[in-house]
């Protein structure tokens, strides 16, 4: 659509983590992409002792094995935490499905009997910090997605109007949630903006 997307204006779940991670003096395990892991450099000076295990989308560096250490992390640890870059279930790159992290999330919490902690979507604090960022209170805000748990669902449950939009990873059956109704569903953004300009959704 051509817009000019600042790094500053993209809103991660990482800044997050690392403020849980710095605040409550925790040593992560990781499992997430390479691209990534530098941010997280400054914690990792007891990699031999970890007493939490950060998950996110690790891309290829993904593995059975990458994710038997992870277990066996938590597994080792004393009172062991996981926490989560979101709950994603699937997402779509180059054409192609991909799991996000939440199925690897739910193997973990369902072998260790450990409940992650989801910083990132759909988490309420997720979606609070971004209005924060942005300045607008939840009624002054439309979240648009392609994804009704994920985007819609977790923008509802803070109080933002969710709009699903038929792009990316939207199926059919998306539109027949059980539980989430979309404000409004549009083919892409650019329809939704011409719907906004004309007083709609």
């Amino acid at each position: 659509m051509g817009f000019e997307v600042r790094e500053r204006e993209i809103i991660s779940p990482i800044p997050a983590v690392l403020k849980v991670l710095e605040r409550e003096k925790l040593t992560p395990h990781l499992l997430v992409s390479p691209q990534v892991e530098s941010e997280f450099a400054h914690l990792l000076s007891n990699q031999t002792s970890p007493n939490c295990v950060v998950l996110g989308d690790a891309g290829n560096a993904f593995s059975f094995e990458a994710l038997n250490k992870a277990f066996r992390a938590l597994k080792t640890m004393p009172s062991p935490r996981l926490i989560a870059l979101g709950r994603g279930k699937y997402y779509r790159h180059e054409g192609e499905l991909h799991l996000d992290v939440g199925p690897f999330m739910s193997a973990l919490e369902y072998a260790t009997g450990v409940q992650a902690e989801v910083i990132g979507k759909p988490a309420k604090e997720f979606f609070k910090a971004a209005l924060s960022d942005l300045g607008v209170s939840a009624e002054e805000a439309i979240m648009v997605g392609d994804d009704i748990e994920g985007d819609v669902g977790g923008a509802q449950g803070c109080g933002v109007a969710g709009v699903l939009v038929r792009t990316g990873k939207y199926t059919p059956s998306s539109e027949t949630h059980p539980c989430i109704t979309p404000a409004a569903v549009q083919d892409n953004l650019g329809c939704l903006v011409e719907a906004l300009l004309l007083g709609g959704m």
